[in-house]
């Protein structure tokens, strides 16, 4: 994965979780200068500038922690995230998928953005959906496993519908495996408590056929186990597994806006925003995007001031 410089000291590379790359400061002043020798309407100028914005977004992802996502946000809406919505979308599903152990904080990262470019969300959701589908289908269970729990926490965040959560169960049930149940097993730990509190006659039915699979005896023994210990997890009240951690609650439920995706819609990926395109109205749109990202960007700083009183 492509990494940024530090702003503050542009000489200095930023790693992340997949390593970083040093880009020498004459290499840096010399791509620099070349953009400014450019004309806005420039193919190549647009090019460099499409490059630059996925090595920004990309490299603000991948150094992304509970620490420092409330600083990573103001951050990451200084980058044009219409023109680099494929970007985005394409960046933070690879991360998630090569570390799915911080699929809590990337979901609150889209939760975030989609409260205000609320495209990026459904544009994450409809690609997650997708992969998670063609990868269930292919019986990949690693991969079939971190996107549903992708999806778990984009259900916890509100981004996606509660009903997404019980169809995507109701699917994995329906005719059990080992590996069915066992991903049916582990999305239920991490979505249950907000169903509980969203649909509790759903979360219900659901466990009614937890039940009834464990009495049909079909399934592995290891297995078995991890259904028998889903109930410990459910009577608990997910206590363990809470739908957002204190840390990552950004937002306010009523400022999120929810997507009614569901496994049977027709997905469209719109991949060909993850590919540059030149622009023959590049100065008209940079400029539309400016006016976006103040009102972002006034809003983040109102609410700071409202932190500090």
């Amino acid at each position: 994965m492509s990494n940024i410089r530090n702003n503050e000291n542009p000489d200095q590379p930023i790693g992340g979780r997949t390593g970083g790359v040093y880009i020498p400061p004459f290499k840096l002043a010399l791509m620099r200068q070349a953009l400014e020798n450019k004309s806005k309407s420039d193919d190549e100028y647009q090019r460099l500038k499409w490059e630059a914005l996925r090595k920004s977004i990309n490299g603000l992802i991948n150094k992304v922690n509970v620490g420092n996502i409330k600083n990573i946000i103001p951050e990451l809406f200084q980058e044009n995230l219409i023109l680099g919505r494929g970007l985005f979308a394409r960046a933070i599903m690879k991360a998630q998928l090569a570390s799915p152990g911080f699929t809590h904080i990337y979901a609150a990262l889209v939760a975030v953005v989609n409260t205000k470019l609320p495209e990026n969300g459904e544009l994450i959701l409809k690609r997650v959906i997708y992969s998670f589908k063609r990868a269930y289908k292919r019986r990949d269970k690693i991969v079939a496993t971190a996107l549903a729990k992708f999806i778990a926490h984009l259900v916890n965040h509100q981004v996606a519908h509660e009903l997404l959560a019980l169809q995507l169960l109701t699917v994995l049930l329906e005719e059990p495996t080992d590996d069915s149940v066992e991903i049916a097993v582990n999305f239920t730990k991490e979505v249950g408590q907000i169903i509980e509190e969203l649909s509790p006659q759903g979360l219900h039915a659901i466990f009614e056929r937890f039940r009834g699979i464990l009495h049909e005896g079909d399934i592995d023994k290891r297995v078995q186990y991890t259904v028998e210990a889903l109930f410990a997890i459910r009577k608990s009240g997910f206590k363990d597994y809470p739908a957002i951690p204190s840390e990552l609650d950004l937002i306010e439920r009523e400022d999120q806006i929810t997507f009614e995706i569901g496994l049977d819609d027709e997905i469209d990926k719109e991949e060909m925003l993850d590919i540059y395109r030149y622009d023959p109205n590049y100065d008209e749109n940079e400029l539309f995007w400016e006016k976006i990202k103040k009102d972002i960007l006034g809003d983040e700083d109102d609410n700071e001031e409202e932190d500090d009183e």
